[in-house]
């Protein structure tokens, strides 16, 4: 533990690698993020895949989102060792 999240800034988190174009769209190898949970989480809850890999795939891309941008005002005020839980868009598709 001690590192920052590449979209929120907070540390120390402990990060995950976030594909920035999604595995199933051809980014194995490609660019990745690392991520805290929660922001990881907001962006898969945010975002289809399709979207991702479309036009959400850097990490700049994600801030210029409304709705992100929204989400990291509130989420940089919190604690980095807090769980925090995400809720699913209204604007994403159900599956």
């Amino acid at each position: 533990m001690g590192e920052t999240c590449d979209l929120c800034a907070r540390s120390p988190v402990k990060t995950t690698e976030h594909h920035l174009i999604p595995k199933q769209f051809g980014g194995v190898e490609g660019p990745t993020a690392m991520l805290c949970s929660a922001c990881h989480r907001q962006i898969h809850a945010l975002f289809t895949n399709e979207e991702l890999a479309a036009f959400y795939h850097s990490v700049e891309r994600l801030k210029d989102h409304p709705d992100m941008q929204k989400y990291l005002r509130w989420v940089k005020k919190q604690d980095p060792e807090k769980k925090i839980s995400t809720r699913k868009s209204n604007r994403r598709k159900r599956k």
